[in-house]
């Protein structure tokens, strides 16, 4: 029965007309990611309405919760790309091992980054750009926050697994549900039970033990590939792969960590409001970028199965329309947030004109360029997809790493505050030019 669902996925993937199939795949797709951006989001939201110094502690946590991201997807994309190019040659016995193999793995990085956090949590907090005045709503928030790790990075390691069996709509019920359970749970714990911040990492625990258990119950529905613990059998082989088709993840979600803390670093210099300010403007860019890695996402199932079955005209086609489409939608938001980034940063903390304006401005400078990420995106997701490993680690460190972290590290000495605003804006840019003539030699090898 297995294997004749795994069939029909076959058939559908290879034969079926590539831009509907990627906005099938893509809807569900770009749900969780938005959802999943919502964690943080609603963390954000509510600890808004306590004070500045809480705001800030839920930013500078952030760059925790990336580190945990980052090995999630790490297991996730290096699994999850093995198992769709293995089960578009319908090798369907090996995609089983590497499922449970990148499943336990990341399990067991997600306990050592909670144990680890926990012994040396104060450094931590204070290396992440915590002042003295953030410090307590940091240690309280952060040491809630990290028990929940290896249930986080277990998560998004099987969410990323079925999307790339192409049951993106499984993998969306699980991270929906734990992300609606956060947002109904986080004024409850925050408010209700007088909790504070410490609530709302609390909440962020329970949401994530929730998703972690629907999407364990999920691998065993649709055709997905079932997590067994009798196929844990990390061979050399399979760790190889993983670290082929995941480092461009690990690296950008790592590179956002350490972005993150020199960013809040950046920005303490100007006081507590400024770091309040900058991580609001990161939630809110955080959660418009996830509909176009939704929208790729959506895309790499459809690459993956048809770059295993040899069938590069259709990779290409689906290339050519994530580019347009994502290109389309990002100028649009990239309009209204510009006209209408004071209003959007007044959610977050309506009675503190000091945040409402650096973030203002920090969010007209970060959306000027991003319609350009439609390429940059496709183009690492591409040659993530295909195992171009050494391309696309290149280009999924530029944007936070080889062109952020220099920015970030001089444009505030030469210009102040607005130094720390436009950094991630120039970063982009950059970032797009270097994609240029990192894809062209891959598409010029499919039109032959």
């Amino acid at each position: 029965m297995g294997d004749q669902l795994q069939e029909n996925k076959f058939q559908k993937l290879t034969t079926e007309a590539v831009p509907k199939l990627i906005c099938q795949l893509a809807i569900p797709t770009i749900i969780s990611m938005l959802i999943t951006s919502l964690y943080v989001m609603a963390d954000t939201y509510f600890v808004g309405q306590i004070d500045t110094q809480s705001t800030a502690a839920v930013g500078v946590s952030f760059s925790v919760m990336s580190i945990v991201q980052a090995f999630g997807f790490f297991f996730g994309h290096g699994s999850g790309n093995y198992i769709a190019r293995k089960l578009g040659a319908q090798e369907y016995e090996t995609a089983g091992r590497m499922a449970a193999t990148g499943f336990f793995l990341s399990f067991g990085f997600g306990i050592f980054i909670w144990l680890v956090g926990e012994l040396f949590l104060e450094p931590i907090c204070l290396g992440l750009g915590s002042t003295p005045t953030i410090l307590p709503y940091s240690l309280r928030y952060l040491g809630t926050v990290l028990w929940g790790a290896p249930f986080m990075a277990a998560s998004l390691t099987m969410n990323n697994q079925m999307r790339f069996q192409a049951n993106a709509a499984y993998a969306m019920v699980g991270i929906a549900s734990g992300a609606l359970l956060n947002i109904l749970l986080d004024p409850i714990l925050i408010f209700t039970f007088d909790m504070g911040v410490a609530g709302a990492g609390l909440s962020t625990v329970i949401s994530q033990m929730c998703s972690f258990s629907i999407l364990l119950f999920m691998t065993r529905r649709g055709g997905n590939i079932r997590i067994e613990a009798r196929n844990f059998k990390p061979t050399w082989e399979l760790v190889k792969e993983i670290a082929y088709g995941g480092s461009p993840s690990l690296c950008r979600q790592g590179l956002s960590s350490i972005a993150t803390i020199l960013l809040n670093t950046a920005a303490g210099r100007y006081g507590d409001a400024a770091i309040a300010g900058m991580s609001i403007v990161t939630r809110i860019c955080l959660f418009i970028n996830s509909c176009i890695v939704g929208f790729g996402q959506g895309y790499q199932p459809v690459c993956g199965f048809n770059y295993g079955a040899k069938l590069f005209a259709r990779v290409r086609k689906g290339f050519w329309f994530c580019v347009r489409s994502e290109a389309i939608f990002l100028c649009c938001m990239a309009i209204l947030s510009y006209i209408f980034a004071t209003d959007i940063v007044s959610w977050f903390r309506a009675d503190d004109p000091e945040v409402i304006a650096i973030g203002a401005e920090a969010l007209r400078w970060q959306v000027l360029p991003i319609s350009l990420s439609a390429w940059t995106v496709s183009c690492n997701m591409t040659l993530q997809t295909i195992r171009q490993p050494a391309r696309a680690i290149t280009l999924a460190a530029a944007r936070q790493g080889l062109f952020f972290i220099p920015l970030i590290l001089t444009l505030p000495y030469l210009f102040g505050l607005k130094g720390v605003e436009m950094c991630q804006a120039l970063a982009d840019a950059l970032s797009f030019l270097l994609a240029i003539p990192l894809m062209l030699p891959t598409l010029r090898e499919w039109r032959g």
